[in-house]
């Protein structure tokens, strides 16, 4: 395969976002984070996916964002957020290069995020039904489907049955 045809075979939703186009355990574990995190803190956070940060070199788009709370200015939100989010959110596609031998690229970004500013990075890998959830730079705690995630760096807990029902 020539370069030339490499490119063509990239998506126009991986290109856009430069992540691998998500599938139906992916969309669905991202609907389940964003509603039981809504169920959770809505009263106190934001709760949002696909947004775009204005994060180096490139920008980024996390699976879901967790903001604190603040008006939205309808029709004046910027394209791209130059404000960290309290936490990102990224979950592992099975379209991903070497899904099975670990988590690399996501954890990757977490380096990212972290120098973006924000508090907390959670990387969903549902191969195995577990988060590892970054408190810093190459630290994270191991979460698996039966245990109660808890984030130190922000207080949030969720029981990770209800995100891989």
């Amino acid at each position: 395969m020539t370069d030339r045809e490499a490119i063509i075979d990239v998506s126009d939703y991986e290109l856009e976002r430069g992540k691998p186009m998500p599938d139906l355990i992916h969309g669905i574990i991202q609907a389940n984070l964003s509603f039981e995190l809504k169920m959770r803190y809505r009263a106190d956070y934001l709760i949002a996916s696909e947004v775009s940060l204005a994060t180096q070199p490139d920008g980024t788009t996390p699976d879901v964002v967790i903001y604190p709370a603040f008006k939205l200015n309808y029709g004046n939100e910027p394209a791209r957020r130059t404000d960290a989010p309290l936490t990102c959110i990224e979950i592992q596609s099975p379209s991903q290069p070497n899904r099975d031998a670990g988590p690399e690229e996501m954890v990757a970004k977490t380096h990212i995020y972290f120098q973006f500013g924000v508090k907390s990075c959670w990387v969903v890998l549902p191969s195995l039904r577990a988060v590892m959830v970054f408190d810093r730079p190459g630290h994270y705690t191991f979460f698996y489907e039966d245990d109660t995630l808890r984030d130190p760096n922000t207080g949030f807990e969720l029981p990770l049955a209800a995100i891989f029902a």
